[in-house]
């Protein structure tokens, strides 16, 4: 959980960072976006490359090696001015939180329960980062020192909970490949992957340009603003809390399908805020909804291999869409205004909707066949009722030789030679009488 909210508070903290970025050093909001989409696509660089050798190069390993470039990066993008050491910083940084998100969905990946761990890892770095919007505007108002500072000191705080993670036996095993095994769940696995980057891009094109939205359009303060995230992170908090009390009671297509289209219609109202009401009660009502929904996909990735390798290319995905989310939400929003852009993002998210529960409903249970027997849950059983179209095999007699004290030898005949089995009279037992005492001893 702990190195889940270290790689996850970066994406977000992005609103503030881009923000930020843009006032200190003098960039466009295009050009802020662009840094920020540099910062999370390094993320996603360091979750694919990592989805398949965690195991080899040891959980411990490599966590303490991504939380120090995430603190060397990010703290270097703390204490510079310059425009190129201050991206290279981020990326590096940004790096170093990929590589600690891969390690904490590879172990999510292995519990009894991955959507319930999931949720606990979203719910504390909902936490933390709530309590950052909070105070990060009261400690500095302006200045991007501080956003990036807090993300290099909790990557350090993070590091001694790296001493309960476990590496290869000896020297020899770090080297030796992984035993290889074919991704299973690979056709579902794909498009929930590939569906995941447009889902994540279209949340955080609007999440990268909340701030302005706030700002600009509906004439807030940054203070105030600031609060508002708080409380839509808190908020957050509640969905999440709820997500997990409510478990797979509803299944994860209902969760992601209705929650998705929901979450399109709160993108939608938050893009055309004019003030202060619209914009909190589509902030907060957004920031409650994406969680839960995010919560699910993460356990459905992470019930698809339990060695975690798709909840590692899904959470790469992810990141990969958070990382285009910010330059795709700066252009649309330069080019066609806020109103406009939150329309058409929540027309993405409803046609995506559609593949997502589509794959939830598939891994939760569809039949191989038609008539395949099902449980009362939708979940199939372990024998098959074969359908009316294929024939049935014929039945082969099995001659015996009588006498035989070895091995029993069977010789297999064709239907056509096979004898007709000679049926003996059946003797039915007799009958015992039944009392009162014989019954209740029984």
């Amino acid at each position: 959980m702990a190195l889940f909210t270290a790689g996850y508070l970066a994406a977000y903290l992005l609103p503030t960072v881009v923000g930020r970025l843009a006032d200190s050093l003098r960039l466009s909001p295009t050009q802020a976006g662009l840094a920020g989409s540099a910062l999370l696509l390094s993320s996603a660089t360091a979750g694919f490359t990592l989805a398949s050798r965690v195991e080899r190069v040891g959980a411990r390993r490599a966590a303490r090696a991504g939380l120090l470039l995430a603190a060397v990066g990010y703290g270097t993008a703390a204490l510079s001015a310059s425009i190129p050491l201050v991206v290279a910083g981020a990326m590096l940084g940004g790096f170093g939180s990929g590589t600690a998100t891969a390690v904490a969905a590879t172990g999510i990946a292995a519990q009894k329960d991955p959507h319930r761990a999931s949720t606990l890892g979203l719910l504390t770095v909902s936490a933390l980062a709530g309590a950052l919007y909070l105070t990060i505007p009261r400690i500095s108002p302006s200045g991007h020192a501080l956003p990036f500072a807090a993300l290099a000191v909790t990557a350090l705080a993070v590091w001694p909970a790296t001493n309960r993670l476990s590496d290869p036996a000896g020297p020899d095993n770090s080297a030796a490949p992984a035993p290889k095994s074919p991704l299973p769940y690979a056709r579902s696995g794909l498009v929930l992957a590939t569906v995941i980057v447009c889902w994540s891009m279209a949340q955080n094109s609007l999440w990268g340009v909340s701030s302005r939205i706030g700002t600009d359009q509906a004439g807030l303060s940054e203070v105030a603003v600031g609060s508002v995230f708080a409380v839509a992170l808190g908020a957050g908090l509640l969905g999440v809390i709820g997500a997990g009390a409510l478990g797979a009671r509803l299944g994860r297509a209902l969760p992601i399908g209705a929650g998705t289209a929901a979450i399109a219609c709160c993108i939608a109202l938050s893009a055309r805020a004019d003030g202060l009401a619209t914009f909190a009660t589509g902030e907060i009502a957004w920031n409650t909804l994406y969680p839960v929904v995010l919560s699910y996909l993460l356990g459905l990735a992470a019930s698809l291999d339990p060695r975690g390798r798709w909840a590692v290319l899904v959470g790469s995905a992810s990141s990969l869409g958070t990382a285009c989310g910010p330059l795709v939400g700066s252009s649309l929003s330069q080019s066609v205004g806020f109103p406009t852009m939150g329309a058409a993002l929540a027309a993405a998210l409803l046609l995506l909707a559609v593949p997502l529960t589509g794959v939830a409903l598939h891994t939760g249970g569809r039949p191989l066949f038609a008539a395949a027997a099902r449980r009362r849950s939708g979940a199939p059983v372990g024998a098959f009722v074969p359908p009316t179209a294929v024939p049935e095999q014929p039945v082969v007699e099995i001659e015996v030789p009588a006498g035989e004290l070895g091995p029993v030898q069977a010789e297999f005949t064709t239907p056509e030679e096979a004898p007709l089995p000679v049926q003996e009279p059946v003797q039915e037992p007799a009958q015992p009488s039944k009392s009162y005492a014989s019954t209740s001893a029984r």
